[in-house]
């Protein structure tokens, strides 16, 4: 089952919510006429009952309720939903004045009544709802009565009920404008997303220039256009580095298999004698060699660069293992008089073997442009939790146009010099790789005349 798109999910979510939130308002807004209602119908009850008490107590007496009554027939006069009995409390004539609609007296006499004016809401026989308040009082001659005054609240319940109507009228018109206010809301909330969306349909691995606008968006997705612009940047950037390591690894494996195709041809061209032959077979076995030291680096190299791979760190003295590299260099260094001279010491979290590929690659290097005669420098030193070790050599220095590019693979400084003396032009791209998978770095200083220093920096132990 299609799942429902996301700008009807926050849609519905927000009609909904806006539903929810109307319909708790009119609940609340219905409670509140009500209660107000009920408020101001029990303070006109408890103001009218005030002046009752006022003229019983200072103008009426028992005789005088039948003929002289007319302040409290003002009272009521004018409301035909409000009446006024008043009850003797001992004598043969209990009712001695009733004013206003008839009420059912059985039902009143019922009431309770104390010196403080009692509230209370009945229903008569023919379901009206009526709210009465009660109080016994005293007339002017001291004889105690019980006052009752009612008001029939048919008119609040008919505004409560018309307010009532109302709203479930207009609910309906409400909740139809809250969805399509959420609707174009959530349209235009979502915009940049569906401009997101048509940029990741031009990206492909030939084209990978375009970016995600990150002006006029709100923070959450300005945020997500930056980190997705970001990543694209990464993946550019790979391709590059990939097409341009294609192009450069098919140039350097086509160069020595071009000699050998050369050199076969030629050599099969006529009949030859075997010394011919055997120079031929000993020029193809040292184009061979090539072949496969770049091979094998590119394998290692691979190895090294991908993110999963794992190094066997472990405190390792970096002035053993110095020494231990430098007995292999020897007979190279004394064909071109050339000193090998270590000095200092530090233990480094390292693998011993990748250790000792990357300062054999160094130290080859150093050896190949170092002028005869001269010195070759390895030193050791702990800085704080860091422990460098450098080699330096005598030679010509780099040019500066060169230090940016000189540890990408296949890349030389001088015009073919690596390929001249048997180099693969990968040999600094590996020691990047491996101090990169120990947490470390490689860096690099060259004077214009030399000297010229390689420093691995390593994680003390």
């Amino acid at each position: 089952m299609k799942g429902r798109t996301l700008s009807l999910r926050l849609g519905l979510s927000v009609t909904l919510m806006g539903a929810a939130l109307v319909l708790l308002l009119a609940c609340l807004a219905v409670f509140a006429l009500d209660h107000e209602l009920d408020s101001r119908a029990r303070r006109d009850l408890a103001r009218k009952m005030l002046q009752v008490e006022h003229n019983l107590r200072v103008d009426l007496r028992s005789d005088d309720l039948g003929a002289r009554a007319h302040p409290l027939l003002d009272l009521v006069m004018g409301h035909d939903n409000l009446s006024l009995n008043v009850l003797a409390i001992n004598g043969r004539h209990p009712s001695l004045l009733s004013l206003g609609p008839a009420l059912e007296a059985q039902a009143l006499r019922q009431l309770p009544a104390g010196q403080q004016p009692s509230f209370t809401q009945w229903r008569d026989s023919d379901g009206r709802q009526i709210l009465t308040v009660t109080q016994l009082m005293r007339l002017r001659d001291d004889q105690p009565v019980r006052v009752m005054m009612s008001l029939d609240r048919a008119d609040d319940n008919a505004l409560l009920q018309a307010y009532l109507n109302s709203t479930l009228l207009a609910l309906p018109i409400l909740l139809l404008l809250i969805g399509i206010g959420a609707w174009k809301l959530v349209q235009r909330g979502l915009a940049p997303l569906r401009r997101f969306r048509r940029i990741a349909g031009q990206i492909c691995a030939h084209d990978l220039a375009h970016r995600l606008p990150t002006s006029g968006l709100p923070q959450e997705l300005a945020e997500l256009a930056g980190s997705i612009n970001i990543m694209l940047d990464r993946l550019d950037q790979g391709v590059r580095q990939l097409s341009q390591f294609s192009d450069d690894l098919a140039h350097e494996l086509r160069t020595p298999i071009g000699n050998l195709m050369g050199k076969a041809q030629v050599t099969l061209s006529r009949e030859r004698d075997g010394n011919r032959y055997r120079e031929a077979l000993e020029d193809s076995v040292e184009e061979l060699t090539r072949l496969n030291r770049i091979i094998n680096d590119m394998l290692f190299l691979a190895q090294v660069s991908q993110p999963q791979a794992l190094a066997m760190l472990k405190p390792l003295s970096l002035a053993d293992e110095t020494a231990r590299v430098m007995e292999l260099f020897d007979l190279s260094a004394e064909l071109k008089g050339i000193e090998l001279r270590a000095h200092g010491w530090g233990t480094a979290l390292a693998d011993r073997l990748m250790f000792q590929r990357a300062l054999s690659n160094l130290l080859s290097n150093a050896i190949r442009h170092s002028p005869q005669g001269q010195v070759i420098e390895l030193g050791i030193e702990r800085r704080q939790d860091q422990v460098w070790l450098w080699v330096q050599n005598q030679g010509a220095g780099i040019d500066e146009a060169h230090l940016a590019h000189l540890f990408e693979r296949f890349y030389r400084a001088g015009c073919g010099r690596s390929r001249l003396e048997g180099g693969t032009g990968l040999g600094l791209a590996i020691v990047k790789s491996i101090m990169q998978l120990h947490g470390g770095r490689v860096e690099l200083s060259s004077a214009a005349q030399g000297p010229t220093r390689f420093s691995l920096v390593f994680q003390a132990e």
